[in-house]
């Protein structure tokens, strides 16, 4: 008889790092870390401490659910390259959940939105593509499933993989409502010299 799946998810699409591990249909441990900065240097450490804590190796893994945002630019480009990275050195498949998807597992009734800057939120919008608007103008189309709580939020983003992983066939992407904020810098170039 084939043993339950087990599955790891993790998140850095916030101001947090975020993973949990699902055996079955039982999340057996979950951490979160708040943090601006620094996701990148603590997520691998993060996870290793959950699989010690739960009594799994890398090799245990079935499956790995990662939230590919909306959110943090950076951030989500750290947790989809690690799962991307992690699937393939460990031959298992990554599914990308978006926090529209996570929210919806987490609640059934209400609009899912994410927190963005400036009192706004990235809203999903039924048979329509996701958009930024102000909070206000989306409290204003029903009630709002919103992001606050990342543990949930990770814990969804596992049993929403868990759901998918025996069917994916594209490695998790990052879900951008809107562009970076980034932009290359307008000076110019250094003039190279021949040698």
């Amino acid at each position: 008889m084939p043993s339950d799946p087990i599955i790891l998810a993790f998140d850095t699409s916030a101001a947090h790092c975020a993973a949990a591990l699902l055996r079955g249909d039982t999340i057996a441990a979950s951490r979160v870390e708040h943090m601006s900065r620094g996701q990148a240097e603590r997520l691998m450490p993060l996870i290793q401490d959950l699989l010690t804590d739960t009594g799994c190796t890398w090799n245990d893994l079935t499956a790995i659910g990662v939230g590919i945002g909306p959110g943090n630019f950076t951030g989500i480009r750290i947790s989809v390259s690690a799962a991307r990275g992690l699937a393939l050195g460990l031959g298992i498949p990554a599914v990308g959940v978006s926090g529209f998807d996570a929210l919806s597992n987490m609640a059934k009734d209400g609009l899912p939105a994410i927190r963005a800057p400036r009192e706004h939120v990235y809203v999903a919008l039924p048979a329509q593509e996701p958009v930024l608007m102000a909070q206000a103008d989306a409290e204003s189309l029903g009630s709002l499933i919103l992001n606050d709580d990342p543990d949930a939020q990770v814990r969804a983003i596992a049993r929403v993989a868990a759901l998918g992983w025996q069917t994916v066939s594209e490695p998790p992407a990052p879900l951008y409502v809107r562009p970076a904020d980034a932009a290359p810098s307008k000076d110019s170039p250094p003039v190279l010299l021949d040698e």
